[in-house]
């Protein structure tokens, strides 16, 4: 018998994202780290009406993100072990800063995927007369270093997987464009002594860069460069990677970079390219799929693509051999060999 529940479920899926997304807004998480509290101790430390009072904090438990002994008014409520690893902002697995953005920035501008869907013209800060979001992030250095914070927690476990499962046997340099925080450089130098790698970047982004990597204490094998890679060569080395940097870009400039950094690279060089990649029927990868539309809210002519386009691109620059490694949830890294 055919069943209305996968429909229902998905049009009502805004109500849990949004009680999600304010909890965490909220410090929920992080202000029972380590505690068990009461409904009213909980609003009370949160400063909530009593009237969120269970109703908030039992959504999020049968939602499973928070868990409670008993039952009733006494009953404490308490994280779980998902909770304090991800959402506790002490816990160097914390990925709160991306859900703080979504909450701040997307969930309004998403309302308006309809014009984007229409005029294929960005729904962000832009459409307000107000500057892009990164023209906005790089005026203003503590911001910056803020959204960088939040964009290292989403990336940190396919940076990790990346290092794990690529071959960096054959190779002894690594250059990491758009490198934000350097994290990529150090997760791979972490694991991978007999490489040097650097994290490149534009200006403004160095000092930020150079802070993380000394707080790692890699700074004999892990530098910085800077520049802009739509119009300076790239560094050279046997790797160039690019988390989540191809698809910001309409077709022309992702051409642009993929042709860079075969010219960067040495004969046997790799090109890794870190997405959620879309699967080449374009009928699996929900989130690769959700977040080309949020490329169109965002910029407009960008988009995500599959590992055959990337394909398909890197044999015009001139790459010969080609795969696709899967990392953690719905991202992969396409890699070109020259």
């Amino acid at each position: 018998m055919l069943n209305p529940s996968p429909i229902l479920q998905t049009a009502f899926g805004f109500w849990n994202s949004k009680v999600l997304l304010t909890a965490v807004e909220f410090g929920l998480f992080t202000t029972l780290a380590n505690r068990r509290l009461t409904g009213a101790e909980l609003a009370d430390a949160l400063q909530l009406h009593p009237r969120a009072v269970p109703d908030f904090f039992d959504a999020l438990v049968a939602m499973k993100f928070l868990d409670r002994d008993g039952n009733g008014p006494q009953s404490r409520y308490f994280n779980t072990p998902e909770g304090d690893l991800f959402l506790v902002e002490s816990s160097p697995r914390y990925i709160g800063g991306i859900l703080i953005m979504l909450n701040a920035r997307l969930f309004k501008f998403w309302h308006d995927l309809p014009e984007a869907l229409r005029t294929g013209k960005p729904q962000n800060e832009i459409k307000h007369n107000q500057r892009g979001m990164f023209e906005e992030l790089y005026s203003d250095l503590p911001r910056l270093e803020q959204f960088m914070g939040a964009m290292t927690g989403l990336s940190r476990m396919n940076f990790e997987a990346f290092a794990e499962k690529f071959d960096f046997t054959p190779y002894r340099t690594l250059c990491d464009i758009g490198g934000a925080t350097g994290l990529l450089s150090t997760e791979v130098a972490k694991r991978h002594p007999q490489l040097q790698c650097t994290s490149f970047d534009l200006p403004e982004v160095e000092p930020i860069a150079q802070k993380h990597i000394a707080a790692t204490g890699l700074t004999d094998r892990v530098s910085t460069a800077h520049g802009d890679f739509f119009k300076d060569p790239l560094p050279k080395a046997d790797i160039i990677t690019m988390g989540m940097i191809l698809h910001d870009w309409n077709l022309e400039k992702k051409k642009h970079l993929i042709r860079a950094a075969y010219e960067a690279l040495p004969p046997g060089g790799a090109f890794v390219a870190i997405e959620a990649l879309i699967d080449d029927a374009r009928r699996e990868n929900v989130q690769g799929l959700l977040m080309s539309l949020n490329m169109l809210i965002e910029f407009g002519d960008a988009f995500d693509y599959s590992g055959a386009d990337f394909r398909e691109w890197c044999t015009e620059a001139g790459f010969t051999r080609f795969e696709v490694i899967p990392l953690a949830g719905p991202s992969s890294a396409a890699v070109a060999y020259k």
